[in-house]
């Protein structure tokens, strides 16, 4: 399966990373372009990849395109490729934010199979959370594509409706986590704890809660309560921090994220 990008950043690159780790491509099956090659040259060059003379040779040589560009952009870039995708029935993935399936169809053939994605970067490392949907032409063609992304993480539809609520949870979020992370770091740092040895053990703690989350049929709180003995340490530092207005800040930042994602200033 050769798969193509158009865009060659950050998200792009998490993708490719995740892919190439998880052992389900291998640099040769890729091909990609963006609008400067000496961003990305050297990466190319180190993972094998094909560095492709324009968009429409991506289109030509791929299975899937995988769209990874700017939002101001993608309807200028797929305008000048229009044809090659008429020319060619080629899945197009879009994980262009904020752009919905419509709106991509307005630059395309009639009839062009179109695949939403919102994956956030921890699919770099095998661990993402991807948000997809999809036209009615894109159905049978999808399932390949899945696997690639399974590959890296866990994939959930979704109503397009959903996405910036989405994009809060998943994509901005692990920003949110690392703050936590630093924050309980910053607590052990205060009691004597190295710097180094409180981030690891922040990190570990969150990386294990996490997973006992997904692994048990317990809501978040009924572990809480697991955890939170009579009388314990851990019941007055939960309600501390609830009193000092935890959950709340939380669900503001998240508010906040969203509608700044609906588009509001």
């Amino acid at each position: 399966m050769q798969i193509g990008f158009i865009g060659v950043g950050n998200m792009a690159r998490a993708i490719i990373d995740g892919l190439l780790k998880a052992k389900t491509v291998q640099g040769s099956d890729l091909h990609l372009h963006s609008g400067h090659i000496e961003h990305y040259a050297d990466y190319a060059q180190t993972i094998g990849a094909h560095v492709e003379d324009d968009n429409g040779a991506v289109v030509r040589n791929s299975d899937v395109v995988i769209l990874a560009v700017k939002p101001n952009i993608y309807g200028r870039v797929l305008d000048v490729i229009k044809q090659n995708f008429a020319d060619k029935q080629v899945l197009l993935v879009s994980i262009v934010s904020g752009v919905t399936i419509a709106e991509l169809g307005q630059h395309l053939p009639a009839g062009q199979p179109v695949l939403r994605l919102l994956p956030n970067l921890n699919v770099a490392i095998d661990q993402g959370m991807t948000a997809y949907a999809m036209n009615d032409e894109a159905v049978d063609l999808v399932g390949d594509t899945f696997d690639l992304f399974s590959s890296i993480g866990q994939l959930m539809e979704m109503p397009e409706a959903d996405f910036s609520t989405f994009v809060a949870l998943a994509g901005s979020a692990p920003a949110f986590a690392y703050l936590f992370i630093d924050a309980m770091a910053r607590a052990g740092v205060k009691h004597g704890l190295s710097k180094a040895d409180a981030v690891r053990i922040a990190a570990q703690t969150v990386a294990g809660s996490a997973q006992m989350v997904l692994n048990s049929k317990d809501t978040p709180l009924d572990l809480v309560d697991q955890v939170a003995s009579p009388g314990g340490s851990t019941i007055r530092g939960y309600l501390t921090m609830e009193d000092k207005g935890f959950s709340s800040a939380v669900v503001a930042g998240l508010d906040a994220t969203i509608a700044r994602e609906n588009g509001a200033e």
